[in-house]
């Protein structure tokens, strides 16, 4: 059994990672779902630094988009690897060949990574199939801990399982670009009540809301969830949940009491405890998606399956599988498309779209405006939530605006407000005779530490390779 399961496993684990990551392999022009824009000509922007209209939610990783020769190639490969990551550590932290099953398939197959992925937050599931190998510690850890990095949920969720020095640095190195944007924003990095209750947890069918967010699921947008959670297979989540929490006594206090702290903050959100933190603490904007909390719990459930019994470790395996048993047909939406995006002679100024929504149509899905990702754009950022404005429009877009509308345009105000063309739906340009604003140094040089933290976790990966090869080494002189 354990000879053939030396062979099975890896080709499981193969199936896992391809299951969920197939659209990845398919050609295409860009990855455009909802909140996920990867264009193949993305710009190093002031928003991408976190100082554009809007709040730093993708600091650092547009920054880092903006930076690479082939965007749409390496989110293909960070999504794909970060997966394949995650089989490895459950089978790292299974105890016999069927745990190591049921750790890999917790670990790569939950509902938490397949909604994000179809919310087109491809940086947080990646984040959450690093978390595993994050906690584990071994030699690759560091690196595991940079690319989490590339979001801030998936930051603050790596540094909270760190346990010596590298990790330590590279959490703060990573989390800054965020971090000293979000304070030198106007607002704090807060959000509206409105939005806090729009972005809580949310009831799945015939489990409600603690159900589903036993499953790892609960996802605010129903929209992003596959059709069988709807169809009733979301109760698997509840058995699978009761079977973990046998394996308790297994897992590593530390992580016990960070999926108790993530299910802490889902919870208060549902019961709208959080709103006070969310509008008034600076940063509280972070957590007004408080189901994202959920990711600090995946390291516990992981090794809490790896620990079950053979009998018990089928059954978790199986209610894994079963809980989101189209994952690998809903993925579909995924799948690399051509986008239309505008084409300007900005020359690095900053450009105002008169009448251009925040949100565009991809093969009939609400997906992020490209133009931001190509260009310093004046953002709007308003946000409507059924038919409720959680995220009003902001301060800088609606006095541009302002601007554009007068008769005739008040060229002198878009000055003012450091915007040098104004794009109107028929194609025609208007010259302000703004000049560029260029980018931030302040921005510059958090992105800069940022890349240093990059160099920090390989040369903690040389130096622990280093030191393996001298204890082999010793050992072969000794026999």
């Amino acid at each position: 059994m354990r000879g053939a399961a030396k062979y099975l496993l890896p080709a499981y684990g193969a199936l896992l990672v391809l299951g969920l990551t197939w659209p990845f392999f398919l050609p295409g022009e860009a990855l455009a779902l909802r909140d996920m824009m990867v264009l193949p000509d993305m710009a190093l922007t002031r928003a991408s630094l976190g100082f554009g209209d809007l709040p730093a939610r993708n600091v650092p990783q547009d920054a880092l988009l903006g930076m690479v020769p082939f965007p749409v190639f390496f989110v293909r490969a960070l999504v794909i690897s970060a997966a394949a990551a995650a089989a490895f550590a459950g089978h790292r932290l299974g105890t016999h060949p069927l745990g190591k099953a049921a750790a890999m398939t917790v670990a790569v197959w939950n509902p938490f990574v397949i909604e994000r992925l179809l919310q087109g937050q491809w940086s947080l599931a990646v984040a959450a199939w690093l978390i595993p190998l994050v906690a584990l510690g071994g030699r690759t850890s560091p690196l595991a801990q940079w690319v989490a990095s590339l979001t801030p949920t998936g930051a603050l969720a790596a540094a909270c399982f760190v346990r010596n020095r590298a990790g330590v640095v590279i959490a703060v190195l990573a989390c800054a670009p965020w971090v000293v944007s979000g304070v030198l924003a106007t607002g704090g990095g807060t959000a509206t009540a409105a939005s806090a209750a729009a972005f809580a947890p949310r009831a799945e069918q015939y489990v409600g809301t603690l159900g589903a967010l036993m499953g790892l699921g609960g996802i605010w947008n129903s929209a992003a969830v596959p059709a069988s959670r709807a169809a009733g297979f979301a109760l698997l989540g509840i058995p699978l949940f009761i079977l973990l929490a046998l394996g308790w006594r297994a897992v590593p206090r530390r992580w016990l009491a960070l999926a108790g702290a993530g299910f802490a903050v889902a919870l208060a959100s549902w019961a709208g405890l959080t709103e006070p933190v969310v509008t008034h603490v600076p940063g509280g904007g972070l957590i007004r998606d408080a189901q994202k909390s959920l990711i600090l719990a995946i390291p516990a459930f992981v090794a809490a399956a790896g620990a079950l019994t053979p009998r018990r470790a089928a059954a978790a395996l199986a209610c894994a599988l079963l809980q989101v048993p189209d994952g690998a047909v809903s993925v579909e939406k995924l799948r690399p498309t051509a986008v239309e995006a505008p084409t300007v002679a900005h020359a690095g100024r900053d450009v105002f779209f008169a009448e251009r929504a925040p949100l565009t149509l991809v093969r009939g899905e609400p997906t992020v405006d490209p133009a931001p990702k190509q260009m310093n754009v004046v953002e709007s950022g308003a946000l409507l939530v059924d038919g409720t404005l959680v995220d009003p429009p902001s301060p800088r877009w609606v006095a541009a605006h302002e601007a554009v509308e007068q008769e005739p345009v008040d060229t002198t105000r878009l000055r003012e407000l450091e915007i040098g063309l104004v794009v109107y739906p028929d194609g025609r340009v208007l010259e302000t005779g703004a000049a560029a604003r260029g980018l931030p140094p302040v921005g510059l040089a958090l992105f800069a530490g940022y890349l240093a933290a990059l160099g920090y976790a390989l040369a903690a990966l040389r130096r622990s390779r280093s030191a393996a090869a001298k204890v082999v080494g010793s050992a072969t002189e000794t026999a």
